[in-house]
């Protein structure tokens, strides 16, 4: 069963961003972690994992009657998937829509520009 990626809300993005980088977590550890910015109810955490396990995010298994929590989706489909629901939903497909509306909004930097420029190349030798 392939998850529904593009569905993810701010505070999965925030626990799958946690369980990628450590590999393992408890809820206790995912809930220490995200109080660290803004406030959580232990039991928000804990019934999110459970969902997120439900929609074959996540898994656990049992160590010391604890739950310890791994990512089942990978970083790389995760953010593939939400980048091409945002392109599709927002800029009807175009990628170059939405750098286009990027650069005009936000602040860039020139390293940040240099950056995509090497980018560019990179991609045109490739074709």
């Amino acid at each position: 069963m392939k998850p529904s990626i593009h569905r993810f809300g701010d505070l999965q993005l925030k626990i799958m961003k946690i369980l990628w980088e450590r590999r393992e977590a408890t809820v206790s550890d995912i809930h220490k972690i995200l109080c660290k910015h803004t406030e959580f109810a232990y039991t928000t955490v804990a019934t999110l994992l459970k969902r997120m396990e439900e929609h074959g995010l996540i898994k656990h298994r049992l160590e010391d009657r604890r739950f310890l929590y791994r990512p089942v989706a990978r970083e790389e489909d995760v953010t593939r998937d939400l980048s091409d629901h945002l392109v599709k939903g927002l800029f009807e497909g175009s990628l170059a829509d939405m750098v286009g509306h990027l650069l005009k909004t936000r602040e860039v930097s020139r390293e940040e520009l240099d950056q995509l420029e090497k980018l560019i190349a990179e991609q045109r030798e490739k074709l």
